[in-house]
């Protein structure tokens, strides 16, 4: 009976989640009603299963908005309605269109405008005129035939308590303050759910109007089917002909993977193609396979990972690097006979390429049939606050003073204890639809047979729900991923050709597992710009593990992660791994089933063994576990009843109570989120291929790492790296540098991108300018071939892009200033002959060392030509340096260290705490913990030079310094400032 329910997804105006939404009807007395979100179809599809599940009569809608102003309701008749409101929809979004003032003429859909007085309107057949409570009024002498088109429009937009959020959100949506609403801004109170009887009561009078609303529901179903896949159903567009293809793919890439005698892997192939062509995901691998095919055919390096990597089907295809039987990886953690979801790949390509691949699959796979996937990102902490600290006018100290300190006696007034008593309420609220960080969806229907479609900045399709959605109704998104990690390594093969002429081969990376150079790199975990190993918490694990080998580096890959590590499972796996005669293992299941681990859950397979093998789960409930610990999976309830059964089972077998609290405990704690083995396997090749590069040709890795704008650390960190390989590090030059950086031989050359604030189209015209007319002879001869402005040419000379003319800075600003007469730009044409410009004599200009580090720090973002320390005014350099941090276990010393990095942690106290890392002169690091009580007297204030004071200690042979008291040193002062 209700045409217009509002959620929260109608965002920033209902207040309402699905669940009350039903649970309203339910309390209500009604039994259908139709879900008309303003402007999208988001959440269309969990609506209809919500209600079904309730008993309910949920229908599908949308409700068509230019900004505040309502134009009209579409209420599909059934799927194909739908689909015609979500092409409307789509359309206006595509052509960045207003809504047209009426609708178009649907063909399974109804129309019901607004009633407004004096309004001539030619109503179609599938048009109606909507009358609310407050119309009533207004149509007591409405004649027969208008009242023939009238039906009841009672929205629901919040409940009673939450019109002052609905306001509250309205005055966010505008960026306005809430007392500077105007009344057509917010909805009216009546938006808000009055009970079936009421609402019948309220139209007593007008019975006709009673029963054009239940003809008009009655004319509408929506039978969705929630079981069937919905991705693309065939690649060839056979069933049959998609199962030979697969067959042979697999078996031309069997004949490169492994050896023809090899019946293990033969075993496996069938098995696997066998389960696959069962369940009907033939197509999935063969999209994902011409994915990667399109890839090698351009030439573009890519990683396949994610349980895809489970797979010898994969692995043969091309699709993966991780051989499943040489790793014993778990298929059916990727695909088995009881799961009803697709499986899931995930493909990393380079940063530089994805948009490459997003426009050959949009291609290949056709616009309509093809979205990127859709997220939703939510109002979270502090955002909160911060956005009702605004509408209320609040200023910006004490904004931050109640977000940072909100039990501080002066958030003690009316205004801000408001904005904390709403603060739970709007926690997780929707807030903007935007995009998933890879999914994309290719539809065996067009994807506006479920939704609505959004075109963000990049222009591509998106949907409008998300990944839950998806796999609700039965898609499984491809994963199309970019990373740096892929960029360092192409690019770096190509820098290493042009610089060497050699040519790198970084395909087949097993040959790198057995490399003792490699291995010794790992083990000193010397790994910085590696992808995945170069973070100090994962350094530090190196180091703890000894870690010199691939499988080994597979574990640290997923211990790193925090499931594992909040477990206190990190901690045991060291201990076991240092030590392998000292395993105890809690049940004979733990060492049939994860002896390679020592009886300890690294890998998200583990969990599922555990649980089925020890707690009696089937694979089904041990697959919905692991789904829980990647965050897939959105069923607290489900998870209860899993509990249940896992500790019934135990009871059932006479486990010790102890024992088996302890182990549901260890595999709970991984719902923070772990990698499955074959994920942890991918990661470790591409961490060996980088390693590869960086041992045998550091300073071209480098400079592919600098191209690539890092990874975990700032420039600053990659380019003391660069240094410590033996390079040669050179500032920017007009004749030498290119727009990113670039090396001859062992010089290395910071690229214009380096410098802040210069202006990209100047970089370029530098560089096409000196490649077409040769190098630049002068500053004169510059400034006329680039018609450089004046304040892009101070930047130049202030970093020392000229040095080349053998002149001071300080006269080459004279100069500059003088050719170019205080204009920002030089005009006129380049002459057919230079003339030298009379230089003016000027007394001589003292300058300083100091003054050009400065220049470098302000203008580069840190100092090139030499390292903090050697500005420091002090020439203490402490007790102790980085390599010889272990000696002093125990004691307290005093360390001088450059700021890399920190970490900001909490303990189970909630109290703040920091690691830290930093620089010695040498440019080794070393680490440091920040424990409340020391961090709270003695904060890191950033980057800077430190005296740090604190207890060395030694965790698994790795130090690290406990501090107790620290502070910035101070430098030389700038002779230009005194």
């Amino acid at each position: 009976m209700l045409l217009n329910l509002h959620s929260y997804y109608s965002l920033r105006y209902g207040t309402l989640s699905l669940e009350k939404l039903i649970e309203g009807m339910l309390h209500g007395g009604y039994d259908t009603a139709v879900l008309t979100d303003i402007n999208n179809s988001s959440a269309v599809l969990d609506f209809i299963k919500l209600g079904r599940a309730a008993g309910l009569n949920p229908l599908a809608g949308m409700e068509f908005r230019n900004e505040d102003e309502l134009l009209y309701i579409g209420i599909a008749q059934n799927e194909i309605g739908f689909q015609e409101l979500n092409e409307f929809r789509t359309k206006y979004n595509l052509e960045e269109k207003a809504l047209p003032k009426t609708a178009p003429e649907f063909k399974k859909a109804f129309v019901v405008y607004p009633f407004q007085e004096n309004l001539q309107r030619n109503l179609r057949d599938h048009e109606f005129i909507g009358i609310r409570p407050t119309d009533r009024n207004k149509i007591k002498f409405s004649s027969q035939a208008e009242r023939e088109r009238y039906v009841i429009l009672s929205p629901v937009s919040f409940t009673t308590e939450d019109y002052t959020l609905h306001k509250q959100l309205r005055a966010i949506d505008h960026n306005i303050l809430i007392s500077q609403l105007e009344p057509h801004q917010f909805a009216a109170p009546e938006e808000r759910f009055v009970s079936r009887a009421k609402l019948m009561e309220a139209y007593r009078e007008f019975p006709q109007l009673i029963a054009n609303t239940n003809r008009l529901l009655a004319q509408c179903s929506f039978d969705f089917d929630f079981k069937s896949i919905k991705n693309k159903k065939t690649f060839t567009n056979n069933r049959y002909d998609d199962k030979q293809l697969l067959y042979k793919y697999t078996m031309d890439g069997f004949s490169k993977r492994y050896k023809s005698t090899d019946k293990i892997a033969k075993e496996r192939i069938a098995k696997e193609l066998e389960i696959i062509d069962n369940l009907n995901f033939s197509s999935y691998f063969l999209i994902t396979d011409d994915i990667c095919r399109y890839a090698r055919s351009r030439e573009f390096d890519y990683v396949g990972r994610g349980s895809g990597a489970n797979s010898v089907v994969a692995y043969c295809l091309g699709i993966t690097d991780v051989c499943p039987i040489e790793l014993d990886l778990y298929f059916e953690r990727f695909l088995n006979p009881k799961r009803q979801s697709p499986p899931d790949f995930d493909i990393d390509f380079s940063w530089k390429e994805r948009d490459e691949m997003y426009d050959y699959i949009f291609t290949r796979y056709g616009s309509k049939n093809t979205a990127l996937m859709g997220a939703m990102s939510t109002f979270r902490s502090r955002s909160i606050i911060r956005e009702l600290g605004k509408i209320y006018g609040l200023p910006k100290n004490e904004i931050d003073r109640l977000v940072h300190y909100p039990a501080d006696m002066l958030n003690k007034n009316e205004v801000t204890q408001m904005i904390l008593g709403v603060y739970n309420r709007m926690a997780d609220f929707p807030n903007q639809r935007t995009i998933h960080a890879s999914g994309v969806l290719i539809s065996e229907l067009p994807i506006t047979h479920y939704t609505a479609l959004d075109y963000p900045p990049k222009g591509l399709p998106t949907a409008q729900f998300d990944m839950y959605t998806a796999e609700d109704i039965g898609f499984e998104k491809f994963d199309i991923l970019s990373q740096r990690g892929i960029g360092h390594i192409k690019d770096c093969k190509e820098i290493i050709r042009q610089n060497t002429g050699e040519i790198v081969n970084t395909h087949n990376p097993h040959r790198f597992f057995k490399d003792p150079k490699i291995a010794a790199q790992l083990k000193s975990a010397n790994t910085i710009g590696c992808f995945y190993i170069e973070s100090p918490a994962m350094r530090q694990l190196l180091t703890k593990l000894k870690c010199d080998d691939y499988l080994t580096l597979v574990a640290a890959s997923s211990i790193i992660r925090p499931g594992v590590s909040s477990s206190g499972m990190m901690k045991a796996y060291i201990e076991r791994h240092l030590d392998p005669s000292q395993v105890q293992y809690p049940h004979p299941v733990f060492e049939e089933q994860l002896k390679e681990t020592y009886g300890v859950m690294v890998y998200q397979e583990d969990v599922m063994k555990i649980g089925h093998h020890f707690g009696g789960l089937d694979l089904a409930d041990a697959d919905v576990l692991r789904r829980m610990m990647s965050g897939k999976y959105r069923s607290p309830h489900h998870l209860i009843e899993i509990k249940d059964k896992f500790f019934a089972h135990c009871k059932k077998m006479n486990y010790s109570e102890e024992i088996s609290k302890e182990i549901w405990r260890q595999m709970e704690s991984f719902a923070g989120y772990s990698f499955n083995k074959a994920h942890s396997a991918s990661f470790a090749v591409e961490s060996y291929q980088s390693l590869f590069l960086k041992t045998y040709f550091p300073k071209e890795f480098m400079v592919s790492v600098l191209n690539n704008y890092g990874g975990f650390y700032n420039r600053k960190v990659y380019v003391t790296e660069a240094k410590k390989s033996g390079a040669n590090i050179c500032l920017p030059c007009v004749n030498k540098s290119v727009f990113n950086t670039t090396i001859y031989g062992s010089d290395i050359y910071l690229g214009f991108d380096g410098i802040l604030n210069m202006e990209t189209k100047l970089a370029e015209r530098i560089v096409d300018e000196r490649i077409q007319n040769g190098e630049y002879t002068s500053l004169e001869n510059f400034i006329l071939r680039t018609k450089a402005g004046l304040e892009q040419i101070v930047l130049l000379i202030r970093t020392g892009a000229f040095r080349f003319l053998e002149i001071g800075k300080k006269e080459l600003l004279w100069e500059a200033h003088l050719l170019l007469n205080g204009s920002q730009e030089r005009k006129e044409a380049i002459p057919l002959f230079e003339f030298q410009s009379k230089r003016p004599v000027l007394p001589k200009l003292e300058s300083s060392f100091i003054e050009d580090i400065y220049d470098e720090m302000e203008l580069m973002g840190f100092p090139i030509s030499a390292s903090l320390f050697e500005l420091a005014k002090s020439s203490y350099r402490g007790e102790c340096l980085a390599k010889d941090l272990s000696q002093f276990n125990g004691k307290t010393i005093r360390m001088v260290g450059d700021f890399v990095a920190d970490k900001n942690v909490y303990t189970k106290n909630k109290e703040h705490m920091k690691f830290g890392t930093f620089f010695d002169q040498n440019g080794d690091f070393f680490d440091t913990i920040h424990f409340p009580p020391s961090l709270k007297n003695y904060p890191l204030r950033g980057p800077g030079l430190y005296l740090l004071e604190g207890k060395v200690c030694l965790d698994f042979n790795h130090p690290a310094l406990e501090i107790t008291k620290c502070g910035k040193m101070p430098l030389k002062q700038d002779p230009r400032s005194e």
